[in-house]
């Protein structure tokens, strides 16, 4: 079993685990692995270990890795479901609405009708989380809890889009269950807006919280993805600016 395979195990072990000490069931909660600066290689470890689901912060990084695992395993490449959990640029978003089947990170009008605008035809609709900046950090991406509710009604009726729930990046805090309070209020968020009998909701479903660090917490509040990066792949080593 290679590394990534062991680690990927660990992980799932640890849902399972959280899974249970909450009272949910292991199925309630899916595993979002993070594969932003790690090569094709890397994804095709894990793909092979079972893993079929990645997120990626840099779309040009991402749609050269996806380019690479589709030459080297076609017909496991194919399987894969790529979430795009980074900030997208205006000149990004063709790329973003090619080649992912979600997006975590959705604060801007302006950016979901373009997206919908730019999803090719042959494609099923681009799978959206509204982004919530829960702990109000001033330089964090993401609307304030109070303005999401709005924001999906705007973006409810676009065509080639498809909402399906909330995602935040809280700072870091010291303790489980000050972890879980603040994961809970972004879990009061996506219940707020699936009792809101909006039209447009009928797959509102997910709750994308909780990371390698505070994963355990996050399914005690309520995340249906966890997303885990050096869990699975190990420390990042960022280029140089």
């Amino acid at each position: 079993m290679t590394t990534i395979a062991s680690q990927l195990q660990q992980v799932n072990a640890r849902i399972a685990a959280a899974c249970a000490q909450a009272g949910r069931s292991a199925d309630s909660v899916a595993l979002l692995a993070v594969s932003k600066t790690f090569g094709a290689d890397a994804v095709l470890q894990a793909a092979q270990a079972g893993q079929r689901a990645f997120g990626e912060n840099y779309i040009q990084e991402a749609a050269d890795k996806m380019a690479q695992l589709r030459a080297l395993a076609p017909a496991l490449a194919a399987q894969l479901q790529w979430h795009c959990i980074g900030p997208i640029q205006s000149n990004k978003t063709r790329l973003v609405a090619a080649h992912f089947d979600w997006v975590h990170t959705m604060d801007r009008l302006k950016t979901a009708q373009r997206l919908s605008d730019q999803r090719p035809d042959g494609l099923a609709p681009l799978q959206l989380c509204i982004q919530v900046n829960v702990d109000g950090g001033a330089t964090k991406s993401g609307v304030a809890p109070g303005d999401a509710l709005a924001l999906v009604q705007a973006i409810a009726g676009l065509p080639r889009l498809q909402l399906r729930g909330v995602m935040s990046i809280p700072d870091p805090v010291e303790g489980f269950d000050a972890q879980v309070a603040l994961h809970r209020r972004v879990r009061a968020v996506f219940d707020a807006v699936a009792a809101s009998g909006l039209p447009g909701l009928q797959r509102w479903d997910t709750v994308s919280l909780g990371m390698t660090a505070d994963l355990e917490a996050a399914v005690a509040a309520g995340s249906t993805l966890v997303r885990v990066g050096s869990g699975i792949f190990g420390a990042r080593s960022y280029p140089a600016a």
